[in-house]
Protein backbone atom coordinates (compact mmCIF):
# COMPACT_ATOMS: atom_id res chain seq x y z
CA UNK A 1 0.00 0.00 0.00
CA UNK A 2 1.20 3.52 -0.78
CA UNK A 3 2.40 5.89 1.92
CA UNK A 4 -0.75 7.99 1.32
CA UNK A 5 -2.99 4.95 1.83
CA UNK A 6 -1.19 3.95 5.02
CA UNK A 7 -1.53 7.48 6.39
CA UNK A 8 -5.27 7.53 5.71
CA UNK A 9 -5.67 4.07 7.20
CA UNK A 10 -4.09 5.47 10.34
CA UNK A 11 -6.55 8.40 10.31
CA UNK A 12 -9.54 6.04 10.34
CA UNK A 13 -7.98 3.78 12.98
CA UNK A 14 -6.87 6.67 15.16
CA UNK A 15 -10.35 8.22 15.09
CA UNK A 16 -11.95 4.91 16.04
CA UNK A 17 -9.51 4.49 18.94
CA UNK A 18 -10.40 7.95 20.20
CA UNK A 19 -14.11 7.23 19.86
CA UNK A 20 -13.69 3.98 21.76
CA UNK A 21 -11.98 5.86 24.57
CA UNK A 22 -14.86 8.37 24.65
CA UNK A 23 -17.50 5.59 24.73
CA UNK A 24 -15.69 3.78 27.52
CA UNK A 25 -15.44 6.99 29.57
CA UNK A 26 -19.17 7.53 28.97
CA UNK A 27 -19.79 4.11 30.58
CA UNK A 28 -21.38 2.61 27.48
CA UNK A 29 -21.86 -1.15 27.65
CA UNK A 30 -19.27 -3.43 26.00
CA UNK A 31 -21.90 -4.67 23.52
CA UNK A 32 -22.81 -1.10 22.52
CA UNK A 33 -19.15 -0.16 22.06
CA UNK A 34 -18.55 -3.29 19.99
CA UNK A 35 -21.54 -2.54 17.75
CA UNK A 36 -20.60 1.12 17.27
CA UNK A 37 -16.98 0.36 16.42
CA UNK A 38 -17.97 -2.38 13.99
CA UNK A 39 -20.12 0.11 12.05
CA UNK A 40 -17.23 2.57 11.99
CA UNK A 41 -14.81 -0.06 10.70
CA UNK A 42 -17.23 -1.15 7.97
CA UNK A 43 -17.66 2.44 6.83
CA UNK A 44 -13.87 2.95 6.86
CA UNK A 45 -13.34 -0.19 4.76
CA UNK A 46 -16.00 1.02 2.30
CA UNK A 47 -14.22 4.37 1.95
CA UNK A 48 -10.81 2.73 1.52
CA UNK A 49 -12.14 0.53 -1.28
CA UNK A 50 -12.30 3.53 -3.61
CA UNK A 51 -9.34 5.98 -3.59
CA UNK A 52 -11.65 8.66 -5.01
CA UNK A 53 -13.63 8.73 -1.77
CA UNK A 54 -12.49 10.94 1.12
CA UNK A 55 -10.15 8.98 3.33
CA UNK A 56 -11.29 10.23 6.74
CA UNK A 57 -14.57 10.26 8.64
CA UNK A 58 -14.88 14.08 8.67
CA UNK A 59 -14.27 14.13 4.93
CA UNK A 60 -17.25 11.91 4.09
CA UNK A 61 -20.32 13.91 3.05
CA UNK A 62 -24.03 13.14 3.26
CA UNK A 63 -23.91 11.85 -0.33
CA UNK A 64 -21.11 9.44 0.58
CA UNK A 65 -22.98 8.16 3.63
CA UNK A 66 -26.18 7.70 1.64
CA UNK A 67 -24.23 5.74 -0.98
CA UNK A 68 -22.73 3.61 1.79
CA UNK A 69 -26.18 2.82 3.19
CA UNK A 70 -27.44 1.85 -0.28
CA UNK A 71 -24.48 -0.50 -0.73
CA UNK A 72 -25.13 -2.03 2.69
CA UNK A 73 -28.78 -2.62 1.80
CA UNK A 74 -27.63 -4.72 -1.15
CA UNK A 75 -25.45 -7.01 0.94
CA UNK A 76 -27.00 -7.43 4.37
CA UNK A 77 -30.30 -7.48 6.26
CA UNK A 78 -32.52 -4.46 6.84
CA UNK A 79 -32.03 -4.79 10.60
CA UNK A 80 -28.24 -4.75 10.28
CA UNK A 81 -28.36 -1.71 8.01
CA UNK A 82 -30.57 0.13 10.51
CA UNK A 83 -28.20 -0.72 13.36
CA UNK A 84 -25.21 0.59 11.40
CA UNK A 85 -27.10 3.75 10.51
CA UNK A 86 -27.85 4.44 14.19
CA UNK A 87 -24.27 3.62 15.20
CA UNK A 88 -22.83 5.99 12.62
CA UNK A 89 -25.24 8.69 13.74
CA UNK A 90 -23.57 8.46 17.13
CA UNK A 91 -20.09 8.58 15.56
CA UNK A 92 -20.90 11.79 13.70
CA UNK A 93 -22.67 13.25 16.70
CA UNK A 94 -19.44 12.78 18.63
CA UNK A 95 -17.38 14.27 15.78
CA UNK A 96 -19.70 17.28 15.66
CA UNK A 97 -20.70 18.01 19.25
CA UNK A 98 -17.72 16.74 21.23
CA UNK A 99 -14.69 16.90 18.97
CA UNK A 100 -15.98 19.81 16.84
CA UNK A 101 -14.41 18.26 13.75
CA UNK A 102 -17.49 19.26 11.72
CA UNK A 103 -19.86 22.24 11.87
CA UNK A 104 -22.87 19.92 11.45
CA UNK A 105 -23.49 16.19 11.18
CA UNK A 106 -24.01 14.87 7.64
CA UNK A 107 -26.81 12.75 9.12
CA UNK A 108 -28.90 15.88 9.63
CA UNK A 109 -32.08 15.55 7.57
CA UNK A 110 -31.08 12.08 6.36
CA UNK A 111 -33.92 9.54 6.42
CA UNK A 112 -33.22 6.33 8.36
CA UNK A 113 -33.55 3.08 6.40
CA UNK A 114 -36.89 1.34 6.70
CA UNK A 115 -37.00 -1.90 8.67
CA UNK A 116 -39.96 -4.17 7.85
CA UNK A 117 -42.00 -5.01 10.93
CA UNK A 118 -41.10 -8.46 12.19
CA UNK A 119 -43.19 -10.63 14.46
CA UNK A 120 -41.34 -11.48 17.63
CA UNK A 121 -41.33 -15.24 18.35
CA UNK A 122 -43.38 -16.26 21.38
CA UNK A 123 -43.26 -19.72 22.96
CA UNK A 124 -46.55 -21.31 23.93
CA UNK A 125 -47.03 -23.07 27.26
CA UNK A 126 -46.77 -26.54 25.70
CA UNK A 127 -43.23 -25.85 24.44
CA UNK A 128 -42.18 -24.51 27.84
CA UNK A 129 -43.63 -27.57 29.60
CA UNK A 130 -41.69 -29.88 27.24
CA UNK A 131 -38.47 -27.97 27.90
CA UNK A 132 -38.95 -28.24 31.65
CA UNK A 133 -39.89 -31.91 31.44
CA UNK A 134 -36.55 -32.90 29.89
CA UNK A 135 -34.81 -30.98 32.71
CA UNK A 136 -36.53 -33.00 35.44
CA UNK A 137 -34.19 -34.68 37.87
CA UNK A 138 -32.03 -34.07 40.89
CA UNK A 139 -28.52 -33.85 39.45
CA UNK A 140 -26.74 -30.52 39.28
CA UNK A 141 -27.21 -29.81 35.56
CA UNK A 142 -30.90 -30.70 35.63
CA UNK A 143 -31.52 -28.40 38.60
CA UNK A 144 -29.47 -25.60 37.02
CA UNK A 145 -31.22 -25.80 33.65
CA UNK A 146 -34.67 -25.88 35.27
CA UNK A 147 -33.86 -22.77 37.32
CA UNK A 148 -32.30 -21.04 34.30
CA UNK A 149 -35.29 -21.61 32.01
CA UNK A 150 -37.84 -20.69 34.66
CA UNK A 151 -36.03 -17.49 35.60
CA UNK A 152 -35.62 -16.38 31.99
CA UNK A 153 -39.24 -16.73 30.93
CA UNK A 154 -40.52 -15.54 34.31
CA UNK A 155 -38.49 -12.31 34.34
CA UNK A 156 -37.70 -11.68 30.66
CA UNK A 157 -33.98 -11.18 31.33
CA UNK A 158 -31.78 -10.61 28.31
CA UNK A 159 -29.25 -13.38 27.71
CA UNK A 160 -26.30 -11.16 28.69
CA UNK A 161 -28.14 -10.01 31.83
CA UNK A 162 -28.82 -13.59 32.86
CA UNK A 163 -25.25 -14.71 32.17
CA UNK A 164 -23.91 -11.73 34.13
CA UNK A 165 -25.77 -12.54 37.34
CA UNK A 166 -23.69 -13.02 40.46
CA UNK A 167 -24.71 -14.81 43.64
CA UNK A 168 -25.22 -11.45 45.35
CA UNK A 169 -27.57 -10.31 42.55
CA UNK A 170 -30.16 -12.96 43.39
CA UNK A 171 -32.09 -11.97 46.51
CA UNK A 172 -33.87 -15.06 47.80
CA UNK A 173 -35.24 -13.12 50.76
CA UNK A 174 -37.35 -10.74 48.67
CA UNK A 175 -37.55 -12.95 45.53
CA UNK A 176 -35.94 -10.42 43.22
CA UNK A 177 -32.93 -10.27 40.90
CA UNK A 178 -30.81 -7.13 40.64
CA UNK A 179 -29.52 -6.49 37.13
CA UNK A 180 -27.10 -4.17 35.39
CA UNK A 181 -28.93 -3.75 32.10
CA UNK A 182 -28.29 -2.08 28.77
CA UNK A 183 -26.63 1.30 29.01
CA UNK A 184 -25.29 0.32 32.46
CA UNK A 185 -28.70 1.01 33.98
CA UNK A 186 -29.57 -1.01 37.10
CA UNK A 187 -33.02 -2.44 37.68
CA UNK A 188 -34.65 -4.99 39.96
CA UNK A 189 -37.08 -7.65 38.71
CA UNK A 190 -39.21 -9.87 40.97
CA UNK A 191 -39.62 -13.57 40.19
CA UNK A 192 -42.55 -15.86 40.92
CA UNK A 193 -43.06 -18.77 43.29
CA UNK A 194 -42.15 -21.57 40.86
CA UNK A 195 -39.03 -19.76 39.72
CA UNK A 196 -38.13 -19.15 43.37
CA UNK A 197 -38.55 -22.85 44.18
CA UNK A 198 -36.34 -23.82 41.21
CA UNK A 199 -33.71 -21.27 42.23
CA UNK A 200 -33.71 -22.52 45.82
CA UNK A 201 -33.14 -26.11 44.66
CA UNK A 202 -30.38 -24.98 42.32
CA UNK A 203 -28.60 -23.00 45.04
CA UNK A 204 -28.50 -26.05 47.30
CA UNK A 205 -26.90 -28.04 44.47
CA UNK A 206 -24.57 -25.14 43.64
CA UNK A 207 -23.30 -25.13 47.23
CA UNK A 208 -21.76 -28.56 46.52
CA UNK A 209 -20.19 -27.56 43.19
CA UNK A 210 -16.37 -27.56 43.14
CA UNK A 211 -16.44 -23.96 41.80
CA UNK A 212 -18.98 -22.73 44.33
CA UNK A 213 -16.66 -19.92 45.52
CA UNK A 214 -16.84 -18.16 42.17
CA UNK A 215 -19.12 -15.09 42.11
CA UNK A 216 -20.96 -16.26 38.96
CA UNK A 217 -24.49 -17.39 39.74
CA UNK A 218 -24.65 -20.00 36.97
CA UNK A 219 -21.79 -22.49 37.05
CA UNK A 220 -20.61 -24.82 34.28
CA UNK A 221 -17.78 -27.36 34.43
CA UNK A 222 -14.94 -24.90 33.92
CA UNK A 223 -16.37 -21.63 35.23
CA UNK A 224 -19.33 -19.32 34.96
CA UNK A 225 -21.95 -20.06 32.31
CA UNK A 226 -21.55 -17.55 29.47
CA UNK A 227 -24.18 -16.10 27.15
CA UNK A 228 -23.06 -18.61 24.52
CA UNK A 229 -23.41 -21.33 27.14
CA UNK A 230 -27.01 -20.30 27.86
CA UNK A 231 -27.83 -20.53 24.16
CA UNK A 232 -26.22 -23.99 24.07
CA UNK A 233 -28.31 -25.14 27.05
CA UNK A 234 -31.51 -24.09 25.31
CA UNK A 235 -30.47 -25.70 22.04
CA UNK A 236 -29.63 -28.98 23.74
CA UNK A 237 -32.86 -29.00 25.76
CA UNK A 238 -34.90 -28.11 22.65
CA UNK A 239 -33.43 -31.11 20.81
CA UNK A 240 -34.17 -33.40 23.76
CA UNK A 241 -37.74 -32.08 23.98
CA UNK A 242 -38.32 -32.51 20.25
CA UNK A 243 -39.30 -28.86 19.72
CA UNK A 244 -38.02 -26.18 17.37
CA UNK A 245 -34.89 -24.51 18.73
CA UNK A 246 -35.81 -22.10 21.53
CA UNK A 247 -33.54 -19.07 21.52
CA UNK A 248 -32.83 -17.03 24.68
CA UNK A 249 -34.51 -13.92 23.31
CA UNK A 250 -37.73 -15.80 22.57
CA UNK A 251 -38.09 -16.44 26.31
CA UNK A 252 -37.89 -12.67 26.84
CA UNK A 253 -40.54 -12.14 24.15
CA UNK A 254 -42.71 -14.72 25.89
CA UNK A 255 -42.38 -12.96 29.26
CA UNK A 256 -43.37 -9.63 27.70
CA UNK A 257 -46.29 -11.16 25.82
CA UNK A 258 -47.65 -12.87 28.93
CA UNK A 259 -47.24 -9.67 30.94
CA UNK A 260 -49.31 -7.73 28.41
CA UNK A 261 -51.87 -10.55 28.13
CA UNK A 262 -52.35 -10.43 31.89
CA UNK A 263 -53.12 -6.71 31.71
CA UNK A 264 -49.72 -5.40 32.81
CA UNK A 265 -49.23 -1.71 32.13
CA UNK A 266 -46.80 -0.43 29.53
CA UNK A 267 -45.12 1.87 32.07
CA UNK A 268 -44.41 -1.06 34.38
CA UNK A 269 -43.20 -3.09 31.41
CA UNK A 270 -40.62 -0.44 30.56
CA UNK A 271 -39.21 -0.62 34.09
CA UNK A 272 -39.33 -4.41 34.43
CA UNK A 273 -37.84 -5.24 31.04
CA UNK A 274 -35.31 -2.40 30.93
CA UNK A 275 -36.50 -0.17 28.08
CA UNK A 276 -36.04 3.56 27.66
CA UNK A 277 -38.29 3.89 24.60
CA UNK A 278 -41.94 3.07 23.96
CA UNK A 279 -40.84 1.89 20.52
CA UNK A 280 -39.67 -1.39 22.02
CA UNK A 281 -43.02 -1.96 23.70
CA UNK A 282 -44.75 -1.44 20.36
CA UNK A 283 -42.44 -3.99 18.73
CA UNK A 284 -43.02 -6.60 21.39
CA UNK A 285 -46.74 -5.92 21.66
CA UNK A 286 -47.08 -6.50 17.91
CA UNK A 287 -46.19 -10.18 18.39
CA UNK A 288 -49.79 -11.10 19.14
CA UNK A 289 -51.57 -7.79 18.98
CA UNK A 290 -54.28 -9.15 16.69
CA UNK A 291 -55.01 -11.99 19.12
CA UNK A 292 -55.21 -9.62 22.08
CA UNK A 293 -57.53 -7.32 20.14
CA UNK A 294 -59.79 -10.24 19.21
CA UNK A 295 -59.90 -11.48 22.80
CA UNK A 296 -60.76 -7.99 24.03
CA UNK A 297 -63.50 -7.74 21.42
CA UNK A 298 -65.04 -10.99 22.68
CA UNK A 299 -64.98 -9.72 26.26
CA UNK A 300 -66.42 -6.33 25.41
CA UNK A 301 -68.47 -6.88 22.27
CA UNK A 302 -70.81 -3.86 21.82
CA UNK A 303 -73.49 -6.02 20.25
CA UNK A 304 -73.81 -8.15 23.37
CA UNK A 305 -75.02 -5.14 25.34
CA UNK A 306 -78.25 -4.72 23.37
Amino acid sequence: MSERGERHRDEFAAMLRSWERHLTAANRSPNTIRSYLEAGRILADWARADPERPQSFPGLTRDHLQAFIVDEQKRTSAGSVANRYRSLQQLYRWLTEVEEELPASPFTRMTPPTVPEQTMPVQDDDVLRKLLKVCQGKDYVQLRDTALIRLMFDTGLRRAECAGLTVEDVDMQDDVVHIMGKGRKPRSVPFGKKAGLALDRYLRARAKHRLRDLPDFWLAQKGGLTGRGIADVLQRRSEQAGVEKVKPHSLRHTAVDQWLDAGGTEGDAMRLFGWKSRQMIDRYAASRQDKRAADAKKRHSPGDRV
